[in-house]
């Protein structure tokens, strides 16, 4: 797959590169190429589209974070369900960090909710850093609007972290559900039930966002620890 990586290194933006590095501690600087966003869907799509994404998908693991990214995007753009799942399930192992956890998000996952919130019981249950925290935002963006269920909230709640990006993702899922299904979720953070960080930075995020009542901001303010 050098070809792919050539035009990876070809649509190099170094500032850009330096920019990503910088947003994700840890990691080794010499595994960023400095692909923007917008080129590597292009690409992704681009690739389904020629038959080339069959043998890059093969390829793993990754040396480069951009080529990750990529791997990400072609995968979302799959549109059969099945094969979706199938690839997402070979890559998460190979997942690790929080941006390329975060872009991946299969949109022909909403084709099958049954399947797709047992396996995010599954992913969850890993103990894998990131395997848990994509379980966790699969929850949140496809199992807090109609297709909400108490048991899915339960699931989140009851997970238990030392990992910073876990308890963030369990955080950011909280606080979207204190907008989207306020009165299942303010309950977890009136009896106390998140750890103190959880529960802190949810108030947090639900104070910054927009989608919280004014009403709603004041009252979960009160109930800081």
């Amino acid at each position: 797959m050098d070809k792919i990586t050539e035009k990876l290194f070809a649509m190099q933006d170094t500032k850009y590169r330096d920019f990503q590095v910088k947003l994700i501690p840890g990691a080794d600087p010499d595994t960023f190429i400095g692909t923007r966003t917008p080129q590597l869907r292009s690409l992704a799509k681009e690739m389904l589209r020629s038959g080339d994404a069959d043998a890059f998908l093969e390829e793993l693991p990754h040396r480069y974070f951009d080529e990750n990214q990529l791997h990400g995007f072609i995968i979302s753009e799959v549109k059969d369900f099945d094969e979706a799942m199938a690839l997402t399930e070979k890559f998460l192992p190979y997942v690790d960090n929080w941006a390329t956890c975060d872009q991946l998000r299969p949109k022909a996952f909403k084709k099958n909710k049954a399947v797709l919130a047992a396996k995010a019981k599954e992913w969850i249950a890993s103990g894998k850093t990131y395997t848990v925290r994509f379980g966790i935002g699969m929850l949140m963006s496809h199992f807090l609007d109609a297709d909400f269920e108490p048991e899915y909230m339960e699931t989140v709640a009851a997970v238990k972290s030392d990992e910073y990006y876990v308890n963030m993702m369990t955080a950011w899922y909280f606080a979207t559900a204190l907008a989207k299904q306020y009165s299942h979720a303010v309950k977890y953070i009136e009896d106390g039930v998140l750890s103190e960080w959880v529960h802190n930075k949810t108030i947090q995020k639900a104070a910054e966002s927009f989608r919280v009542s004014g009403e709603h901001k004041e009252y979960l303010k009160t109930l800081k620890r």
